[in-house]
């Protein structure tokens, strides 16, 4: 659906975006649903949405801008319960996502996504890369300088870190690309 030369990628309401969670009602009530806009890989002007905590909406609100202005490529945002709240769905459909009541893959410890305070971007060309070589989700390539690839001194990544967040590409124990908490 275009709007106004916008393509609208997703239109949902709070009730529809948090159906089917896991996530315990004092959660849900920290959250909110936010729509921006992003150039997409087609080069026109999408609007997708991200259910988040409120008080991480503001500065996702001005990073989506910015990337929009830089014109730097997003493959897609929706919320994950498109995607039936499977993260590997999401991530094999290359979809920007934050919210999702999940614990951190191979742990029972709850994930920054848990509460709306991370959100994955283009994960099949900012994949986690392990340090036994794992690459998630698979098949991703990460090439640096590549539309839509993120690198240390990207400006986009720079904002985050402006804004007090963590970009996962400085992890320790492995690199994650894709994602950035607070």
């Amino acid at each position: 659906m275009a709007e106004g030369g916008v393509i609208v990628d997703s239109a949902m309401d709070f009730p529809g975006v948090i159906a089917g969670t896991a996530a315990p009602r004092e959660v849900i009530e920290t959250l909110c649903l936010i729509c921006v806009r992003y150039v997409g890989f087609d080069g026109r002007l999408h609007e997708g949405q991200l259910v988040v905590h409120r008080e991480v909406a503001a500065d996702l609100g001005e990073i989506f801008a910015l990337m929009a202005t830089l014109k730097f490529p997003v493959a897609g945002v929706l919320p994950i319960v498109r995607h039936g709240w499977s993260d590997a769905a999401s991530m094999a459909a290359d979809n920007a996502s934050a919210f999702n009541y999940r614990t951190i893959a191979g742990t029972d410890r709850l994930s920054f996504h848990a509460t709306g305070r991370a959100v994955d971007i283009n994960p099949q060309r900012n994949p986690a890369i392990y340090p036994d070589g794992r690459i998630v989700p698979a098949g991703a390539v990460y090439c640096p300088g590549s539309p839509g690839t993120f690198t240390d001194e990207h400006p986009v990544v720079c904002a985050f870190r402006e804004r007090g967040w963590r970009w996962g590409g400085r992890f320790k124990h492995m690199q994650d690309y894709h994602h950035f908490e607070k």
